[in-house]
């Protein structure tokens, strides 16, 4: 297999190099990953001004941009194959429930899937620095087999969440829907040294709805989430309904 890897933390992250590691068996590996962590950029792609892409060895490049344009520029200018496989990760931290939409690992997975490629994105749902990469890389490697010999439905990435927990303790992997989180914004409003008022955008430490077979419940009780992502966002259960407004 030719396989891609990519990540939103930065190509020097403990997830992406773990990943890199525990692919290689499989054939040909090549990491395009940002200079520097682009965490919650979601689906940005630079367009004012010119990026850069700094060879670290053989496949590998650092990118002065997003996730998405790591994915744009190594499919189509640094790389002399095409991949047979996208994956964006290991995330540190979940991303699980209305997290998927400003997530830069997510993002970078449908990017390569809006470009026909299959794309699996991965995170570590962990608090902290994170213990179980290796434990997650390797589920990741079973994975990618077996995407190679199914394929992947039209227009569809895998969002996959490993429970950070020891490896013998991490549970067998759930097919599960996107959860929802309770979000509770926090905006800091403070005065600089200098006499200006700035804002920092945060948040109170976000909690998960418990619903029966989402993403959430699955990690939280151990299990390794695999939730299909669907690039259409059309809500059809609302056509009928709108097309009787009288507009």
């Amino acid at each position: 297999m030719n396989i891609m890897i990519t990540n939103d933390d930065g190509i020097t992250a403990p997830g992406i190099i773990a990943l890199a590691e525990a692919l290689r068996p499989l054939g040909r590996i090549a990491v395009v990953a940002p200079d520097r962590e682009q965490s919650a950029v979601s689906h940005a792609i630079t367009l004012h001004h010119p990026l850069r892409a700094e060879r670290q060895g053989d496949d590998i490049f650092a990118v002065s941009g997003t996730p998405t344009d790591c994915v744009n520029l190594g499919i189509n200018n640094l790389l002399d194959f095409r991949p047979d496989l996208v994956v964006s990760g290991i995330n540190r931290g979940g991303n699980m429930g209305d997290d998927v939409t400003y997530s830069g690992t997510v993002s970078a997975a449908m990017e390569a899937t809006l470009m026909g490629i299959p794309a699996i994105a991965v995170s570590l749902a962990t608090s902290g620095e994170g213990k179980s990469y290796e434990a997650a890389a390797l589920f990741i490697r079973r994975l990618a087999q077996r995407v190679a010999e199914e394929g992947l439905p039209s227009d569809t990435l895998l969002n996959v969440n490993v429970p950070d927990l020891p490896r013998e303790r991490i549970k067998g992997p759930l097919i599960t829907k996107q959860g929802k989180k309770r979000y509770q914004g926090a905006i800091v409003d403070k005065i600089d040294p200098r006499g200006r008022q700035y804002y920092w955008i945060g948040s109170i430490e976000p909690t998960y709805e418990d619903i029966e077979g989402s993403d959430f419940a699955a990690v939280i009780r151990g299990h390794i989430s695999i939730t299909p992502l669907h690039l259409d966002l059309t809500n059809y259960a609302s056509l009928e309904l709108l097309r009787g407004w009288k507009l």
